[in-house]
């Protein structure tokens, strides 16, 4: 017989106090009165004032950085987080497609490893998800504003599928919605451009690497109301290891219309197929191993996602200073995993192992609609956004695990094991999850000098959990009201100081309290007249409370208490000149674990978390003369300070630099020869550790690509 437990929120966690809603709700409203009691002649005395701008609705295509530069200049955040990047008070880091296509990063996590504050890699040569930190926390990803969820357990992106990353650093729920505090990516998809456009490549690479892929699009009518876009790429390829693969099909379709100048609606749907590996199943502790070298079992390892995904998006311009954006998506997902990984020591070249096997699949509907006004309030511009959102999950996972056979690291024998050895699982269950939010921003401008914008999100849901093998149901109702505060004071027309106070809210489970979050920053950012750079430096503050973690040797969720991340950001991307390319990033974290309950490490520092980050990407573009065409050179290199591998602090890796490299050679107008190294002297060090077996980071990969767009 099934029970069912209804669980109030004030079991887990305190309600947000009726004082605490009508602070943030008083400073929203009061925003209004701040117009009236703020002199005029704060928008008089702005130095080269600036006329305000026509309003028009942008889609996030055309809110990218121009063809073929690595600066953007606007934020598009989904339609939540949006404007000139100058006058955001946060760090945002918009890594754009140019950027992307020169170093030729084939997953997430190189996309993002030369963004300040970011920590890719620390997960070493196992590959079933995108694992990224931001300012010392795991990173919840979103979509066009929509929330994707934690990247751990979910498929790795293609990002071929999108037109450009932002990292949104800081807690940031009151404009996207559930998030850890250390800060968000966004990805903005692919859509339909005007006009005749097309493209097709060709990769081949160490590791058996072979690559096809397009990009192609056109008006399928004379006055250009109906466009359509469609791009996709095979991939037959082996990771750097033993027994490996790393297949992929990914096929995307989109068509817009635009049955007026002010209204545009665009549907795109995709289909992501991976067949790859789960990892390298770990090296024995402290033996420098081959990275071809392993000890799990050929005949199982595998790791298979298959995803179909619908997404709608319309915006209209209603004409008088009111417009509405609004995005809905569609998508269901299965993947299943299997491998025979290291488990420990047995003694002499013995290792232990042990089998793990998880079945999973499940659906995601979410979508918003958000309205934007704004207008002129005599000299003060002021900008209202309030919006709806909705998110509903039903997910099923079942999770095996067993030893198994010893292996011999210095002769290995395989098994020969072929199926899961587990007689039942250990884990079975049904989730579903269901979130309604509304959201409202303020923000006013005073004469193009003072930007002062205030937020508050309000959160209800309802999760519920039931355990096959208990034939139980557990459920719980959450309550969740978030805030944000900055302002902007623009120096000159080119340069401006931020200061901000954001918090974010993360419900880790249904027997733990919600994980809470807030962060102080304080900011500059400057860019030249001619817009082809961006230089950003910020100061931040963050805490977390009740941070709850799964332990990797248990399978339990730990509640750590409370910890603190402080530290600095330096970024800069430039042109600075038609010749030289420069991305640039410095990142100082200084983590702490505050509280621990019982556990004593009060003091320590996180896991994961180094103390400097450091990265630098030079490009350099020789122009082509007579016959010769174009040729550009690129070197990269990135450090990353050595970091824990347990928040008791007993064992670590060391610090650490890698370099990567880039040839690009164009012998005609539209066509392009690029090669690109990543780990050019193929650095090899533990990147994760300290559970009985070693992770080494990624080998050097070579590829080379011809590219031709027509």
């Amino acid at each position: 017989m099934q029970t069912r437990r209804k669980t109030k929120m004030s079991e887990f966690s305190p309600v947000f106090t009726a004082s605490r809603a009508q602070r943030w709700t008083a400073l929203l409203l009061g925003g209004t009165a701040l117009v009236a009691l703020t002199p005029a002649a704060i928008a008089q005395q702005a130095a080269d004032p600036v006329a305000l701008s026509p309003i028009t609705v942008q889609s996030d295509e055309t809110q990218t950085a121009a063809d073929g530069s690595i600066v953007a200049e606007q934020a598009s955040g989904g339609g939540k987080l949006t404007g000139d990047l100058l006058d955001v008070a946060a760090s945002v880091s918009v890594i754009t497609e140019a950027e992307i296509k020169r170093r030729n990063a084939s997953n997430m996590e190189e996309v993002l490893q030369y963004t300040s504050g970011v920590q890719t890699n620390f997960y070493g040569s196992d590959d079933r998800f995108d694992y990224f930190k931001v300012r010392g926390f795991d990173a919840y990803a979103y979509r066009d504003g929509l929330s994707v969820g934690a990247t751990f357990g979910a498929a790795r992106e293609e990002p071929l599928a999108f037109e450009r990353v932002e990292v949104v650093k800081g807690a940031s729920a009151a404009a996207l919605g559930a998030s850890d505090p250390g800060g968000a990516v966004n990805y903005t998809t692919r859509r339909p451009k005007l006009g005749r456009h097309a493209e097709v490549y060709t990769t081949l690479g160490n590791n058996n690497h072979a690559e096809i892929g397009f990009d192609f699009g056109d008006d399928l009518n004379e006055d250009a109301s109906l466009s359509y876009r469609l791009t996709g790429k095979v991939q037959d390829a082996e990771k750097d290891y033993g027994a490996s693969r790393d297949d992929e099909l990914f096929l995307q379709g989109g068509l817009t219309w635009r049955p007026t100048a002010q209204t545009e609606l665009t549907f795109v749907a995709e289909h992501l197929n991976q067949d790859n590996v789960p990892g390298s199943g770990g090296y024995p502790v402290g033996v420098d191993t081959p990275r071809s070298a392993f000890f799990g079992e050929p005949d199982y390892n595998y790791r298979g996602t298959e995803r179909s995904t619908y997404t709608a998006l319309l915006s209209h311009d209603f004409g008088t200073g009111l417009s509405l954006s609004s995005t809905l998506r569609y998508s269901e997902e299965h993947a299943d995993f299997g491998y025979v990984y290291v488990s420990g020591s047995a003694g002499g070249t013995d290792l232990t192992r042990a089998q793990f096997t998880n079945d999973e699949s499940g659906t995601k509907l979410a979508g918003n609609v958000v309205l934007d006004y704004r207008t002129n309030l005599g000299a003060v511009g002021s900008h209202t956004r309030f919006g709806l959102e909705y998110l509903e999950e039903d997910s099923t996972s079942a999770l095996w695990w067993v030893g198994v056979s010893n292996i011999d690291y210095a002769n290995p024998v395989y098994s020969g094991i072929s199926t899961n050895q587990a007689t039942s699982p250990y884990n079975d269950t049904d989730t579903f999850n269901r979130t309604t939010a509304v959201f409202i921003n303020q923000e006013f401008d005073f004469g193009d000098r003072v930007i002062a914008n205030i937020g508050l999100r309000h959160d209800h849901l309802e999760l519920s959990q039931t355990n096959n093998l208990t034939n139980t149901t557990t459920s719980g109702t959450f309550d969740e009201l978030t805030g944000s505060a900055g302002l902007t004071y623009k120096l000159t027309r080119n340069s401006a100081i931020f200061a901000s106070y954001a918090e974010s809210v993360v419900p880790a489970g249904l027997t733990v309290e919600p994980e809470r979050g807030e962060q102080y920053e304080l900011g500059f950012k400057y860019r030249p007249a001619n817009g082809r750079a961006l230089f950003s430096a910020s100061l931040f503050d963050l805490s977390r409370t009740n941070l709850t973690r799964t332990n990797p040797a248990t399978g339990l969720q730990d509640t750590i208490g409370k910890v603190r991340v402080r530290g600095l950001d330096l970024e800069a991307k430039a042109e600075l000149s038609e010749a030289i390319a420069l991305t640039a990033a410095y990142s100082y974290l200084d983590s702490e674990i505050v509280e621990n309950g019982t556990s004593g490490n009060e003091g320590n520092n996180l896991a994961y978390v180094p103390e400097h980050m450091a990265s630098v990407w030079v490009d350099y573009t020789l122009k082509g003369t007579g016959t010769r065409g174009d040729m550009t050179f690129g070197l990269g290199a990135r450090f990353t300070g050595s970091y824990f591998f347990n928040d008791a602090n007993t064992a670590s890796t060391g610090s650490n630099i890698v370099y990567d490299a880039a040839f690009s050679y164009h012998p005609w107008d539209n066509t392009e020869l690029a090669v690109n190294v990543s780990n050019l002297f193929d650095d090899k060090h533990v990147a994760y550790g300290g559970f009985g077996a070693d992770w080494y980071s990624p080998g050097r990969t070579i590829s080379a690509t011809l590219r031709h767009s027509f």
